[in-house]
């Protein structure tokens, strides 16, 4: 069983710098990266041996204040902070991840507009004509994750790529929340840890973040440059997620989005 809780405040203690909570650095009499186990507890008022329990696994539900007073330590942000209070409760069932057919009939009504559905795992499980056009990691049944961090060709088609793998790293952790020991993700992170040394960085680092959405820049071969808003929008009563990319009307990328999309059509 996954020490869920435990693992995560220790990578959290390990990246808070002392200074960053007003303790002296000690210079080179420090043997542990960031907070020791004693300062984060007398920092969040709670006892060193508590406090060992939660991190050794032998307490998983602790207070939502106590939560809260580790979380302030830890300076962590809104999306971390509801991370945490997710670890100390128990797992509860995931809703459906079948695409309802309304979500189909809408991308598909959509011909200029790239669309696509994906699951937690970030596998696309729907997606439209000209989601294709755009790329073929937007084809159904690919995994983005594995794509984006396997297959060379995709840091030349996102300028950003360091940008990119950190997000979708982070929006997976944040996305299983406690259900970490569920067999897909398992399978999932195993893989990427064995074949991407990055990814093994990024997922010890327990980085969460919300799915939003924001600017993308593509390479695209034909294309050239796309600079696309991608709206990330969560389906209800579902755990699936419909991301939309659109240009800028009247500017470069949507001339370019357009031709792109009218040549896949021919």
């Amino acid at each position: 069983m996954t020490n869920r809780l435990g693992d995560y405040l220790r990578a959290r203690r390990e990246q808070v710098r002392p200074a960053d909570v007003g303790l002296p650095a000690g210079g080179g009499r420090r043997r542990v990266q960031g907070l020791r186990r004693e300062e984060l507890a007398l920092l969040a008022g709670i006892s060193s041996d508590y406090y060992m329990r939660l991190e050794q696994g032998r307490d998983q539900h602790p207070s939502g204040q106590v939560l809260d007073a580790l979380a302030a330590v830890l300076r962590l942000d809104p999306a971390a902070t509801a991370y945490l209070h997710e670890l100390a409760r128990p797992v509860v069932p995931r809703a459906s991840e079948r695409v309802p057919a309304s979500i189909l009939q809408l991308i598909d009504s959509w011909p200029a507009t790239p669309a696509y559905v994906q699951d937690r795992l970030s596998n696309v499980v729907a997606a439209n004509r000209a989601a294709n056009a755009l790329g073929s990691c937007y084809a159904v049944g690919v995994n983005l994750l594995r794509t984006v961090f396997l297959d060379p060709a995709e840091r030349e088609f996102r300028p950003e790529w360091d940008e990119t793998v950190a997000e979708g790293v982070a929006i997976l952790r944040a996305s299983f929340g406690a259900d970490l020991d569920n067999p897909d993700l398992v399978e999932l992170v195993d893989d990427l840890s064995a074949r991407s040394a990055r990814f093994r960085e990024l997922w010890a680092l327990h980085d969460v973040k919300a799915r939003a959405g924001h600017t993308i820049h593509f390479t695209h071969p034909i294309a050239g440059r796309l600079e696309l808003h991608s709206e990330k929008l969560p389906i209800a009563s579902t755990a699936l997620t419909l991301v939309v990319f659109h240009a800028e009307a009247g500017t470069a990328s949507a001339d370019a989005l357009q031709r792109l999309v009218a040549r896949e059509r021919v």
